[in-house]
């Protein structure tokens, strides 16, 4: 085995980098989930086929929840996206949560982030809508309340998921 093989068990064990310290970090990534060469890749998804499984029925759900509340707060095009605007920030919001909980928590279960992190909730989360939305208001003459969605869903966003991770943190003390 050389040092950069991903099934090198002292590479598995070497934690990676984390660039951000004092914020949560999901402790099952190591350099050997990041693959180099496409051999690697589909090594990976040979591998971990559990994990794949749950993303795709985590993501189903996601993007059901995120039809419903479509449905529930439709609006016409040029008209303010208030559910995107709310499914975007909830998402954002249940991101943080996860992340303390699945770090503080669950970490000894490899599937939970998985399933509500990048499928769950990246299906429910909608950022493409969210761009067709912003150029739809542009589209329909309508510039500043394009740019306070725009900016606003970004913030929004951010404040959620650093209240979520603050709030959950005090919980779970």
């Amino acid at each position: 085995m050389t040092p950069r093989d991903p099934d090198d068990p002292d590479l598995r064990r070497r934690p990676h980098h984390d660039p951000h310290p004092g914020l949560p970090v999901d402790p099952d990534v190591t350099e050997a989930d990041v693959a180099t060469v496409p051999g690697r890749a589909f090594r990976l998804l040979r591998t971990r086929r559990d994990i794949l499984a749950v993303i795709a029925v985590g993501g189903s759900l996601g993007a059901a929840a995120r039809y419903g509340m479509a449905q529930a707060l439709p609006h016409a095009a040029g008209d303010f996206p208030w559910s995107t605007l709310l499914t975007n920030v909830a998402g954002c919001f249940a991101i943080g949560v996860l992340m303390v909980v699945v770090v503080e928590r669950l970490s000894s279960s490899r599937l939970v982030r998985p399933f509500f992190g990048t499928g769950l909730l990246g299906g429910f989360t909608t950022f493409s809508t969210y761009a067709v939305d912003t150029r739809a208001l542009l589209a329909a003459g309508r510039p500043v309340v394009a740019a306070a969605y725009l900016f606003g869903t970004l913030v929004l966003g951010l404040l959620a998921v650093v209240l979520a991770l603050r709030a959950t943190e005090r919980a779970l003390r």
